[in-house]
C-alpha cells in the first residue's frame, strides 16, 4: 500500500549535498518534493508546481531568497516559506519575515528540526483555513470572529495590540519567538524597533491572561496555571502546562 502524500514542497538550495539530504528526509517523511538550485529556477518551479510550502536558501548564486519571496508574493503565490540561512543574524531573520517568510532555520541544521518546522507551519496555515473561529491553548480561548478572549471560562479584556500579540503567541504554541519576530509581526516596527515595548506588553498579557483566579470545588480561590513563558536570552512562548486538559 503506497504512502499518502502529506504535502508538496519545493526545496531551493545551490548546494547539491544539502538538496539531496533534504529531499531524502522529506520523501521519507511523506512529502512530495521538487527542487531548484537557483533563484530564477526556483520561481519557475514554484509557478509550475504550486507547492504547499517552500524551503528556500537565502544565499543563492543569482537572486537571493528574499527577492524570490518578494516576486512570488507579487504574483499572488502565498505558499508559506521556510528560510535556510547560513548566518545566525537577526537582521537576516527579520528581513525574511518582513518579505513574507514564515520561519527560518540556521545552518547547520538537523533534518529532524526542518521536518518539525515544516509540519508546524503547515499545521498553522491549515488551521487558519478551517472554519472553526476558536483558537485554544489549554483553557485559554480566542474567538477570531468576535475577538473575545476567555480564560477558564472568564472573559479577559485586551487592547487591540494585546490581542494581536496573544494571537501571534497562540498561533505559534510551543515555539519560542524572539523579540525581533514579535516586533515585526505585531508592530511592523511602527514603534521604531524598540524591544522594550515587547517586554512591557508581555507583562500586561501575563497580568491579564495568567492572573485569572477561580474558585475550586472546595470554594478556595486558585490561580490558573501560567501559560506565557520567558526563555531568557531567546524570547517568549505560550505553552499548555503538562497537567492541563488536552496538553
Amino acid at each position: 500500500m503506497s504512502k499518502s502524500i502529506e504535502a508538496s514542497i519545493v526545496v531551493v538550495d545551490d548546494e547539491p549535498s544539502i538538496r539531496e539530504l533534504l529531499v531524502a528526509s522529506l520523501h521519507f517523511s511523506g512529502f512530495e518534493v521538487s527542487t531548484a538550485a537557483s533563484g530564477s529556477e526556483a520561481i519557475e518551479v514554484i509557478e509550475k508546481t504550486d507547492p504547499d510550502l517552500i524551503v528556500l536558501d537565502v544565499m543563492l548564486p543569482d537572486i537571493d531568497g528574499f527577492t524570490v519571496t518578494r516576486r512570488i508574493r507579487q504574483e499572488g503565490i502565498d505558499a508559506p516559506v521556510l528560510f535556510l540561512t547560513a548566518r545566525d543574524d537577526t537582521q537576516d531573520k527579520v528581513m525574511g519575515l518582513t518579505v513574507g517568510g514564515d520561519d527560518y532555520v540556521t545552518k547547520p541544521f538537523s533534518l529532524e528540526e526542518v521536518v518539525a518546522r515544516i509540519r508546524a507551519i503547515l499545521r498553522r496555515t491549515r488551521e487558519q483555513a478551517e472554519d472553526d473561529p476558536i483558537i485554544r491553548v489549554a483553557d485559554l480561548e480566542i474567538n477570531e470572529d468576535s475577538h473575545d478572549v476567555t480564560r477558564h471560562g472568564q472573559v479577559v479584556e485586551l487592547s487591540p495590540t494585546e490581542y494581536k500579540l496573544l494571537r501571534y503567541l497562540m498561533d505559534n504554541e510551543g515555539r519560542v519567538l524572539s523579540k525581533a519576530q514579535i516586533l515585526d509581526h505585531v508592530w511592523q516596527y511602527d514603534w521604531g524597533g524598540d524591544a522594550a515595548i515587547v517586554e512591557s506588553y508581555i507583562s500586561y498579557l501575563r497580568k491579564k491572561v495568567d492572573g485569572v483566579t477561580y474558585e475550586d470545588e472546595d470554594g478556595e480561590t486558585r490561580k490558573v496555571d501560567p501559560l506565557i513563558q520567558t526563555k531568557r536570552g531567546i524570547g517568549y512562548m505560550i505553552r499548555a502546562p503538562k497537567s492541563a486538559p488536552g496538553a
